[in-house]
């Protein structure tokens, strides 16, 4: 489920919560399930628990999980939390998609782009 790349440049507790985030908002964690535990997780990545804690303290302020004293973390109901960061990410795209139309870059080109990126994503899934 969690995978640490030892090559990249983003601390440990950056990409077990950018990776939580992923499973949370696609749905493949769905609200109030249980998170793994911070010693079982710290156990099976090999890594120090802090680190864990640090990773569930993010997701936490970010509103990804609740926790529950003395029960654990809680994947929480993200509905809004993701719907407020789809109409920012299309924000950023129509952004993006402004600047580039002013330095020449047609629909045609953007349209490959896309599709590029659409059969690379259906292959990874």
């Amino acid at each position: 489920m969690i995978t640490i790349d030892y090559q990249s440049k983003l601390p440990f507790y950056e990409q077990i919560a950018q990776r939580f985030q992923t499973l949370i908002l696609r749905g493949i964690l769905p609200p109030d399930t249980q998170m793994p535990s911070v010693r079982s997780l710290a156990m099976e990545l090999s890594i120090n628990p802090n680190t864990i804690q640090k990773a569930f303290s993010l997701l936490e302020q970010q509103g990804y999980i609740y926790s529950v004293k003395g029960r654990g973390n809680y994947v929480a109901d993200v509905t809004a939390l993701a719907e407020q960061k789809r109409q920012s990410l299309l924000k950023e795209a129509e952004q993006l998609l402004s600047y580039g139309k002013g330095l020449g870059i047609t629909r045609a080109e953007y349209i490959k782009v896309i599709d590029r990126l659409y059969e690379k994503g259906d292959s990874d899934d």
